[in-house]
């Protein structure tokens, strides 16, 4: 074994665990701290003071006080060694839901959004998700690539380790396959790890009906997208305007039949039905949920749907946000993401979680919670990861701060000072 890295005198080590609801807080030097429950187990935050994190082939060995840790692991033996003094140490965030490849620049749309325009109006003037789409199918492959991998450098400054990235600005066969083709060749660059989502179904092209494109999605593009072989998820706006629940359905099923694992924009402008599809199509997850009923919460948990929230787009259109609480009560396993792209400008899950417990009534706890294993869970991600349990891949943010609290707390700043992924130290701010 290869003592890959060994992070140490850390103020706090967090590491998240699934335990049964009556289990003792038995460690010593470890407080614990509820953070989603699922019936009668809780995913917790285990926080131990003066620790230290010790990794072996890019997985963490043992986690605990630094003295005893360190004397197991001396940090002169390591390849990489992460003097934390002061400093908390988390998981890596995981970030699923973004659109984080295109092309263009939509900024003006902030502005017009400003002045009182809607989303709908912006989008039947030409602009919106049909603008970038223009300025995405016109730029290179390099451009593209480029924007996407520059993307990821701020995503993994900011502490994310993990990432879904849709494709969804080609609405042809032809580009939809080039953009993931782009995100397969970002993953093999770059340290973040990226999960590709195949989206075709994200708006109706110029000059179509939403029914002839649909039949293109489930006819043309979803067999060129299998046969290509790197999505590994099929989303689709179920949306006012957009596509109704039926034509949604129809593209979730013709994916479901290619391999690709159903997940869906659902109830963000209004409830039309898209969380209970998201419930009857068997979805990882179901997106947005600003509209969603104490009816729709009941379907996603009784049917293991991650609803993963985006507070980030709440803010950008400013939008009533998603009630997270009614989410969390009901046993649901919350996930928050970005939502990166042209209208939500932001790549820090940092900010997300601010505006999670500001403006949707989490606690940081539960934010953490929602921003790694949670997160993890709606990309269908081996258990371990997001967790910094012994085992688990070791990816690691260590902030800039004594205490995890200082994520959602210190808004506006980036909390993280290094990051490592798979124990190697890709990132130092």
């Amino acid at each position: 074994m290869t003592l890959t890295a060994v992070v140490h005198d850390a103020a706090q080590v967090v590491t998240l665990e699934t335990t049964d609801e009556d289990r003792a807080d038995e460690a010593d030097g470890e407080e614990r701290t509820d953070g989603e429950r699922d019936g009668d187990v809780h995913t917790e935050l285990a926080v131990y003071e003066d620790a230290a994190v010790a990794v072996e082939d890019g997985r963490v060995a043992r986690v605990g006080p630094t003295g005893p840790v360190t004397r197991e692991f001396p940090p002169e033996n390591a390849a990489h060694a992460v003097d934390a003094n002061g400093k908390a140490v988390i998981p890596g965030f995981v970030d699923p839901h973004t659109h984080a490849l295109f092309a263009g620049d939509r900024s003006d749309e902030f502005e017009a959004k400003l002045r009182g325009k809607t989303y709908q109006e912006i989008l039947e003037d030409g602009g919106g998700i049909l603008r970038t789409v223009r300025a995405t199918r016109e730029a290179s492959d390099e451009r593209l690539l480029a924007n996407l991998l520059g993307h990821l450098d701020e995503m993994l400054a900011h502490g994310t380790t993990t990432v879904e990235v849709k494709s969804g600005y080609g609405l042809d066969t032809e580009t939809e396959l080039r953009m993931l083709e782009l995100i397969d060749r970002a993953d093999d660059r770059h340290p973040v790890d990226v999960v590709p989502t195949f989206m075709g179904a994200h708006a109706v092209p110029e000059g179509r009906s939403a029914d002839e494109y649909v039949e293109e999605v489930v006819h043309d593009q979803i067999p060129a997208v299998e046969s290509q072989g790197i999505a590994q998820f099929c989303d689709v706006f179920c949306e006012e305007g957009v596509f109704s629940v039926e034509q949604s359905r129809r593209v979730l099923e013709a994916g479901k039949e290619a391999g690709l694992t159903p997940k869906v924009h659902a109830e963000e402008l209004a409830r039309i039905g898209g969380t209970q599809l998201a419930a009857e199509v068997g979805a990882t997850s179901a997106d947005h949920l600003l509209h969603s009923t104490e009816e729709d919460v009941a379907a996603l948990v009784e049917n293991d749907v991650v609803p993963v929230l985006l507070p980030g787009t709440a803010f950008g259109l400013g939008a009533d946000y998603a009630d997270a609480r009614q989410f969390v009560e009901a046993g649901a396993d919350v996930a928050i993401a970005t939502d990166f792209n042209p209208n939500c400008y932001s790549q820090s899950m940092g900010f997300a979680a601010s505006l999670s417990c500001v403006e949707m009534g989490m606690t940081p706890a539960e934010a953490l919670v929602a921003a790694t294993t949670n997160a993890a869970t709606a990309l269908d991600l081996p258990a371990e990861v997001g967790t910094l349990q012994e085992g688990a891949p070791a990816d690691i943010a260590v902030l800039d701060a004594p205490s995890y609290v200082h994520v959602p707390y210190n808004f506006g700043v980036n909390a993280v000072d290094t990051v490592l992924k798979g124990g190697e130290v890709v990132y130092r701010g």
